[in-house]
């Protein structure tokens, strides 16, 4: 489907074009990250990262405040220098190649638009610098204005803009340059909450329709849970665990990732085999618990770390009858916390306190503060995160 613009562009010419997003195509590239380390002064930034990104692949580097992701774009955008290992666009060493030599853009969280320039002249700006024919110039800038949905705001001057806004007009300014990949280092965080969802969704649509390698950093895992096809979780400098959203919040690899992304429960104890092959959890806080056990090297008395997420506990006002799959544990509700859709119970088990997600069901025996409580679970949505 096709637009028409009829305005008096920045050229003083009039312009009839068609502008259809659709048209746009770009060819993405892979990105390698082989044995890279950074170390400014005696801290070290980053260690020995090893890192395969698809080509057209929507990758998040995600962990908290210095862990080194940021760092780690602006050496893949060119702007920093790894002190050991390589970067590689496809099957090109781009190591020691200067940040314009390479067909990577970056989005700032700042938008870094220029204040003095309109937003059609924003967007422009890479392709004035390449002295490319007007036309040419106005039907693209019309183009990525649709994509990303400031139709008709191009006259306008950044001091008119909102937040959200401006981060739309970087992005265009970004992409008409028709990069390989696309860096977006938390472009969102300075929005409010509904516009960064907003304006996430927009997003994850444009990297759909434009098909190149992005890059996006954040330490937000909503964000990243949502939109990635793939995520690293970063902690020091180093990458704790790589997958799908999926990947990572059903199987976390440690105990970092598993209370990193999403919420969880984390019980502690050592294992305990009977003679019967029973497996069994023991800890001070929550009692004996039965676990499936699926790893040879994890021996009887071995100490254990256990991820249990909120959302896949039952709580219940009466014991269950049968528990040949399940894990029941009793407990007292200390508080419970509503949120529209959903409660979060917090129950006490002897001296753990136990965070349980329940969405609300219709006609459901109502819980209150105080109550004695069932709790029934799955073993197998326990999730050994560390054994030792």
């Amino acid at each position: 489907m096709s637009t028409y613009f009829i305005i008096t562009d920045p050229f003083s010419t009039i312009v009839k074009e068609p502008v259809n997003i659709y048209d746009i195509s770009m060819l993405g590239s892979s990105v390698g990250i082989k044995n890279i380390s950074k170390n400014f002064g005696h801290f070290k930034v980053l260690s020995d990262i090893n890192l395969e990104i698809k080509k057209g692949e929507f990758f998040s580097l995600l962990g908290p405040s210095g862990c080194g992701k940021t760092t780690l774009l602006r050496m893949i955008a060119g702007f920093d220098k790894p002190d050991t290992g390589s970067i590689f666009l496809d099957d090109r060493n781009v190591t020691d190649i200067a940040s314009n030599k390479r067909k990577v853009n970056t989005v700032f969280q700042n938008y870094a638009v220029f204040p003095h320039l309109t937003v059609f002249d924003n967007i422009a700006f890479g392709l004035k610098l390449k002295k490319i024919d007007k036309k040419i110039i106005q039907k693209e800038v019309f183009t990525f204005l649709e994509l990303v949905k400031l139709n008709g705001q191009e006259r306008k001057m950044p001091s008119q803009l909102s937040g959200g806004q401006k981060q739309r007009v970087a992005i265009a300014r970004a992409l008409i340059n028709k990069p390989q990949v696309l860096l977006l280092d938390e472009p969102l965080s300075a929005l409010d909450a509904k516009l960064r969802k907003e304006l996430l969704i927009e997003l994850d649509q444009i990297h759909n329709e434009i098909g190149i390698t992005f890059i996006y950093v954040t330490h937000d895992q909503e964000e990243a849970l949502g939109v990635s096809d793939r995520i690293a979780i970063m902690k020091d400098g180093k990458i704790n665990q790589i997958g799908t959203s999926k990947e990572i919040y059903e199987k976390p690899a440690d105990a970092f990732v598993a209370g990193f992304i999403g919420e969880t429960n984390l019980l502690k104890g050592s294992l305990s085999i009977t003679e019967n092959k029973e497996t069994k959890l023991i800890t001070e806080k929550a009692g004996s618990i039965n676990i499936l056990i699926n790893n040879p090297k994890i021996k009887s008395g071995a100490s254990l770390t256990v991820s249990l997420r909120p959302e896949k506990i039952n709580i219940l006002p009466i014991e269950p009858t049968v528990k040949i799959t399940h894990e029941c544990l009793q407990g007292q509700v200390k508080e419970i916390v509503y949120s529209g859709f959903q409660s979060r119970y917090f129950v006490k088990t002897k001296q753990n306190i136990m965070n349980i997600i329940k969405v609300h069901e219709a006609n459901e025996t109502r819980i209150r503060r105080g109550d004695k409580v069932f709790l029934e679970w799955e073993k197998s949505d326990m999730n050994i995160v560390e054994f030792s």
